[in-house]
């Protein structure tokens, strides 16, 4: 069990080793170990110290980015693709830009200081459509994991579909749904239920059949286990699944919001598209980004909070 290093099953695996009794020689070694961190001191500057580190190591990478964008952009960069970096608003216009519309009073047009009441409207969308898809593909995924003939009989059907880009979903989302909200919702909805769903069948298949035995043993009914053993084993699954989803909800955002909408970031940068502010298209794909990155920050967040006392999730990056 201590064998697999990846995946679904690896995480099961983490899970029965986390459970070993404590009176064999890897029970009383975690012990061990964790009475020797308890009294070696606090373990808060160290974490305040692992944190600080991350910060650290994954800050060379944005500020390289950032000197060879403004070097493009001063020299003229021509790159791979026709990509003109000429045409691209430099690093230093673009920080003007998120300025004002964050606060407003340095620019003064109609983009100013109008961030709040355009990140509200697309967080709005993107969380309305993100906990839809929660909520029918966690259950569903379950079901489809555990029975084989539900995922008989929905797999064929569910593979048809999946492919279908959201793209595609757009204008029949604009006739049967029509402009404004609940087409975006939908269309962020699409885009979120498969990655959640296909990680949850995988997560609940691959938990490991020695945990069920055990429960089994212990005298647990098979109801119980679901809800006792099987979702418990699957949530690291089912957290890789919900972080893609979130990411690609952040993505089908702006198509959803290119669709007539006048409020929400995609449909800010789709009016400085059509007024040629380069630096505010740029502006907006920062902030969603940002958005993108701290909404996947507050869900792992929430995930560490819910399970301080499973050590089965404490891996989750």
């Amino acid at each position: 069990m201590t064998a697999a290093t990846s995946g679904p099953a690896a995480a099961g695996g983490t899970i029965a080793a986390s459970y070993s009794p404590a009176g064999d020689g890897h029970g009383s070694g975690t012990a061990a170990v964790a009475v020797s961190a308890a009294q070696s001191g606090s373990p808060r500057p160290r974490r305040n110290w692992s944190v600080l580190r991350q910060v650290l190591v994954a800050m060379p990478a944005p500020i390289l980015l950032v000197l060879l964008w403004d070097l493009g952009v001063r020299q003229g960069w021509t790159l791979p693709l026709d990509i003109r970096m000429a045409q691209v608003p430099s690093p230093g216009a673009v920080a003007v830009r998120l300025a004002d519309v964050a606060v407003g009073g340095i620019i003064n047009d109609p983009f100013s200081g109008e961030l709040l009441r355009h990140t509200q409207a697309s967080v709005v969308r993107v969380f309305s459509g993100f906990g839809l898809a929660m909520l029918v593909a966690i259950p569903l995924g379950v079901l489809m994991g555990r029975s084989k003939l539900m995922s008989q009989l929905l797999e064929p059907t569910l593979n048809l579909i999946r492919p279908i880009p959201v793209t595609a979903w757009v204008p029949l989302a604009l006739i049967i749904i029509g402009i404004g909200d609940r087409s975006t919702i939908f269309l962020v909805f699409l885009s979120a239920v498969f990655p959640i769903l296909l990680n949850t069948i995988s997560a609940v298949q691959h938990v490991p059949v020695r945990l069920l035995e055990a429960a089994a043993m212990l005298g647990t009914p098979k109801v119980q286990a679901l809800y006792k053993v099987v979702i418990p084993a699957a949530v690291p699954g089912m957290i890789s699944g919900l972080r893609v989803a979130l990411g690609l909800a952040w993505v089908v955002l702006v198509v959803g919001e290119t669709t007539g909408i006048t409020v929400g970031l995609g449909a800010m940068i789709t009016e400085a598209k059509e007024v040629s502010k380069t630096d505010l298209i740029v502006a907006g794909m920062v902030f969603i980004g940002l958005l993108g990155f701290l909404s996947d920050r507050l869900l792992v967040g929430l995930v560490k909070a819910v399970s301080r006392r499973r050590p089965i999730l404490n891996n989750t990056p």
